[in-house]
């Protein structure tokens, strides 16, 4: 069999509920790559809080972070780190602009350093993880340089207004994405960055082409990376607009389905 690409969203994905990587997953995936194929990781994380679970996998390959701004290769200083900010002048503008709404906090992480607009401890414990740099104050005054991502924390009732003025007044400088439940968020990145793009980059460096590629996702951020594989899979719990353009439909992030799928596909064993 031809050697194929494994790629993992974490959230909802490779991760469970609990936020840990099932046993039955971790066997399979130990057994996809002493067949010969390869696994990497594609988040909208940075990489401090998605670097546990390259390690607990054992993982050799270039990972992708915060939704394709950030990719590098963790083993090899070599690959090269592409690392593609948004404009400082733009972060300013949005933030300006969001005190025409209800918005509980704005969050702006540059790599490793995250900056919080209002100090709110719930929130910042979120961030906490890998022990970042964080700084809270009116980010118009305390960010100083271009950061990787920005995260705007809303009512749920105002995240539809807030999507809706970034699409009319940045759409050319930034893509936006909505997280999941529980927390009604928006993630910005420069425009025309998502996972497929750092996917992209990383399977060619790895000499693998796309109908090899077999990548899992399961919300808005991975649509272009599931559009993208060879064998686009949406996990069963997965949003409507995922499992509509995937080629396969796998059990949920509770039920090994990317497990169940990959001994399937690869002829594993179980």
């Amino acid at each position: 069999m031809k050697q194929h690409l494994i790629v993992l969203d974490l959230d909802g994905t490779l991760l469970t509920d609990q936020k840990v990587i099932s046993e039955k997953t971790k066997q399979t995936l130990k057994h996809a790559l002493e067949a010969g194929h390869q696994v990497m990781i594609a988040t909208g994380r940075p990489y401090r809080s998605s670097e546990p679970y390259y390690k607990e996998l054992g993982l050799t390959t270039p990972i992708v972070n915060f939704n394709g701004a950030f990719v590098h290769h963790p083993l090899n200083n070599n690959w090269g780190v592409h690392h593609t900010p948004i404009s400082l002048d733009v972060v300013h503008e949005v933030v300006e602009s969001m005190h025409d709404f209800n918005f509980h906090n704005i969050v702006a992480e540059v790599l490793d350093d995250v900056y919080v607009h209002h100090h709110d401890e719930k929130l910042m414990d979120i961030f906490r993880f890998g022990d970042p740099s964080i700084t809270a104050g009116d980010l118009r005054n305390y960010l100083k340089v271009d950061p990787t991502s920005l995260l705007i924390h809303a009512p749920y009732e105002k995240v539809g207004l807030i999507h809706d003025h970034l699409n009319e007044v940045h759409a050319e400088v930034i893509d936006h994405r909505r997280w999941g439940a529980p927390w009604h968020v928006i993630e910005i990145v420069k425009s025309g960055l998502n996972k497929a793009v750092g996917l992209d980059r990383v399977s060619k460096s790895l000499g693998i082409s796309r109908e090899n590629i077999i990548a899992f996702g399961d919300e808005d951020n991975d649509l272009e990376m599931i559009e993208f594989a060879g064998v686009g899979v949406a996990m069963g719990n997965a949003i409507d607009p995922l499992k509509s353009i995937a080629n396969e439909i796998t059990l949920t992030n509770n039920e090994d389905g990317i497990a169940e799928l990959l001994i399937d596909r690869l002829k594993l064993k179980s």
